[in-house]
């Protein structure tokens, strides 16, 4: 089958972008989800106030406590959950040399 191809004509929903403080930074693991896969650490970060999750392989996330983030996340029943490889630190323009 053709990539890309999808049923129906329905619109796919814009990712969700998320901004500002990071606030708190607490980090769960290592987790061995099965056999022969890495282990995975479970971040749960606070943003303006607001509770996301994020789960990856990395020990040490490349923002700290009080940096501006920016990230994609999408809205689930357990909570926001932030899309992989999509943290980082937020450039503003005005301050880059």
């Amino acid at each position: 089958m053709a990539g890309g191809f999808r049923r129906g004509n329905r619109q796919r929903l814009p990712k969700l972008e998320g901004r500002g403080e990071l606030q708190e930074l607490e980090r769960e693991g290592p987790f061995k989800e099965w056999l022969g896969m890495p282990d995975l650490y479970r971040y749960y970060l606070v943003v303006e106030g607001e509770k996301y999750s994020y789960q990856t392989e990395d020990a040490e996330l490349p923002v700290t406590v009080g940096d501006k983030v920016v990230f994609r996340y999408k809205e689930t029943k357990g909570g926001n959950w932030i899309d992989r490889n999509s943290l980082g630190k937020a450039i503003d323009p005005s301050e880059y040399q």
